[in-house]
Formats: structure tokens, sequence, C-alpha cells
């Protein structure tokens, strides 16, 4: 079934419809919340409400050609974790003095170690962000967003968001560092 006639049928209150498009799309949408979570079930638990959203919310997407169905799934998916986290008052952001020294010196990986790591393995890395560092790192460097648009978004100045951005990417670059530094001595991290 092609996503025009997908959103239609969902429209109508089709639930095969609806059921095609969870099948569809629920492993994409898994993906953007668990970037978001720090736990498997808090994921899970944002991709049912992403789509309560995205079913109560389709008279209101305006489909602009294929592809723009998944964009505007993922944007819902994206908008109920970082909702969630903000009511929950659980995004917490690491002060500049907490990290500073940790950090320091600590250079950015290059093109070619970024090549030396799994994906399996940076994802995991960049899970264990602190959250603070995560949610900034995800919706910046992964979905795109400016540091006006995640100021706007977290509630948050955008010298905050920029601040955690590069601890995240320092941070990140360390344990791509250490997990290097263990592989090459025969201890195995993952």
């Amino acid at each position: 079934m092609s996503e025009a006639y997908l959103v239609e049928a969902c429209k109508k209150g089709d639930n095969a419809a609806r059921a095609e498009l969870y099948r569809a799309y629920s492993p994409r949408l898994m993906a953007v919340c668990r970037r978001y979570a720090s736990e498997r079930e808090q994921a899970e638990d944002w991709l049912h409400d992403a789509f309560l959203n995205i079913f109560g919310g389709l008279n209101r997407f305006r489909w602009q050609g294929e592809g723009s169905l998944g964009v505007w799934m993922e944007r819902v998916a994206r908008n109920v974790a970082i909702d969630s986290l903000r009511k929950r008052r659980t995004l917490a952001f690491v002060p500049i003095d907490e990290t500073e020294t940790e950090l320091k010196d600590v250079p950015e990986p290059t093109a070619d170690d970024i090549d030396r790591i799994s994906d399996d393995d940076l994802f995991r890395l960049i899970g264990e962000l602190p959250e603070g560092y995560r949610v900034v790192f995800n919706l910046y460097c992964i979905d795109g967003c400016s540091h006006k648009e995640i100021a706007r978004l977290l509630g948050i100045k955008e010298r905050t968001s920029a601040s955690q951005l590069a601890r995240a990417k320092a941070l990140l670059a360390a344990r791509i560092r250490l997990l290097w530094s263990n592989e090459e001595l025969g201890i195995y991290c993952s």
C-alpha cells in the first residue's frame, strides 16, 4: 500500500490500514525513541504514545509525496520523547564546571577514527551519554536541528545547547578512544 492510501484509510478509521502503518513504521519510530530513552521500556512507552498521537493527528498531516509520512511520524515520535523528558523534569544538563577538567584536551575523532567503530558500538556509546548531552547530540547531529531550534524545544538557552553538544562530542571521543585502547589490549567492551 502507498503512503497516500494508508493515510486516507487510517483517517477513515480502517483498522487494517492502521495495523499496516504500525507494522511498516514501528521499527523506524522505535529507533527514534531509543535514541532519546535511557531504557528500552521507556522507548516502548513513547512509541505507543507516538502512535496514539499519529492516529489522532492524521487529519493535520499534509501528504507531500512519498517519504513525507515517515518524516512527519519521526517528528511526532521525537516530540513525544522530548515532551516526556521535559514533563518528568528528568532532562538534566551537566554544568560547565563539572565536565571541564574531565574533557580537557580530548581531540575530536577523525574520519578514519570513526570508520573503526561499529554502528552498534557508536549508538551504544551515544546512549550512555548523560541525558542532557544525549538529547542535544541527537537533536543536533542526527535530527539536524539548529541550536536555536534545540533551545526552543528544550526551554534552554542556545549557549547551553552549544556547550552540551561540545561536551557530548568530547565525552564521546574520549569513550571511543577508550574502546579502541581496550580492543587493542584484547579487552572487549561490547
